[in-house]
């Protein structure tokens, strides 16, 4: 089998490099391209034949959902492969129905990550029993799943906390020095709060905030 030439589009260059690294390590994959965003993902493909993508749903510009689509339609034969924090079973169905070939969470071990490459790009499609069970209830209810970012949100007392400083316009330095915490670590939890929330960056934590009284 030739070797099977991967691009990794998500807009944290960390979760890029780890990925990268572990997938070089089996013969038989590369990773030719890396992109922060769709837009940045379509015009390498312009320049860069890919196999499979590993695709990221929430990216700056266009996000994952819309580069699935337009993947679709202008390179059927490449394989895509959702990595996401997001297991609500409405992203599943989306993203199966409009093009994407597997579903992995971003916590998925390498052994997963690994198997799903080769089957979708062998069979054309890896079921794992997140998508299975989000399959089967579609089936069940006939429902029409219309997924979105924003969903039920439990933020934990540290986030609480983040958040409202956030919202006061501390800088990470500043949070980081009233809550007895490290910069990074202050960036790691904005981080998790942009990913829960479901939305692009501070304005959108800030507005959250407001909506839901939580300033």
């Amino acid at each position: 089998m030739s070797t099977i030439k991967i691009a990794i589009a998500d807009d944290y260059a960390i979760f890029r490099d780890g990925l990268k690294v572990g997938l070089n390590q089996d013969k038989a994959m590369e990773v030719v391209l890396e992109a922060g965003n769709g837009t940045e993902l379509l015009d390498g493909l312009a320049q860069q034949k890919v196999d499979v993508i590993l695709m990221d749903l929430r990216m700056p510009g266009m996000d994952g959902m819309e580069a699935t689509k337009q993947i679709k339609k202008h390179y059927e034969h490449i394989r895509i492969i959702a990595v996401t924090l997001h297991d609500e079973d409405s992203f599943v169905i989306h993203l199966m129905e409009i093009g994407a070939h597997a579903y992995l969470l971003k916590d998925a071990n390498p052994v997963e990550i690994r198997e799903a490459i080769y089957a979708v790009h062998l069979n054309g499609y890896y079921f794992n029993d997140l998508v299975n069970k989000a399959l089967l209830k579609k089936i069940i209810t006939k429902g029409n799943f219309k997924p979105t970012f924003k969903h039920k949100i439990e933020l934990s007392e540290r986030e609480l906390e983040v958040l409202q400083l956030i919202c006061d316009e501390k800088t990470a330095i500043e949070i980081g020095t009233e809550i007895f915490l490290s910069p990074r670590s202050v960036e790691g939890i904005k981080q998790r709060l942009i990913d829960k929330i479901g939305v692009r960056n501070t304005a959108g934590l800030v507005l959250f905030a407001v909506k839901n009284g939580l300033i």
